[in-house]
């Protein structure tokens, strides 16, 4: 028996869930970021109106405002981290 298949044994199965939902997670803060980027390199961001996303439904908006947000920060720290490291460079367009 492996050590995953005893942590599986001994958490009732939810060793692999908690992988398969971090897996999730991290995809859907990557899809949020390229979104950021895209609306950073050419003004293009998703279509917020109330008939394409959740109908009348505010909190489905809130929800989607704070999605994007959390692609904004990560955008906002990786530009930080590349800036500040010397794998990186400026150069005009």
């Amino acid at each position: 028996m492996t050590a995953s298949q005893l942590l599986n044994l001994l958490t009732f199965g939810l060793w692999g869930k908690l992988g398969r939902l971090t897996h999730y997670a991290f995809d859907a803060v990557l899809f949020s970021a390229f979104l950021a980027g895209m609306k950073r390199s050419t003004g293009l961001t998703p279509s917020l109106k109330t008939d394409k996303v959740g109908g009348e439904n505010k909190e489905m908006t809130k929800w989607v405002d704070k999605y994007l947000g959390v692609g904004e920060w990560v955008m906002d720290q990786s530009v930080a981290i590349a800036s500040s490291s010397g794998w990186f460079e400026r150069k005009g367009r």
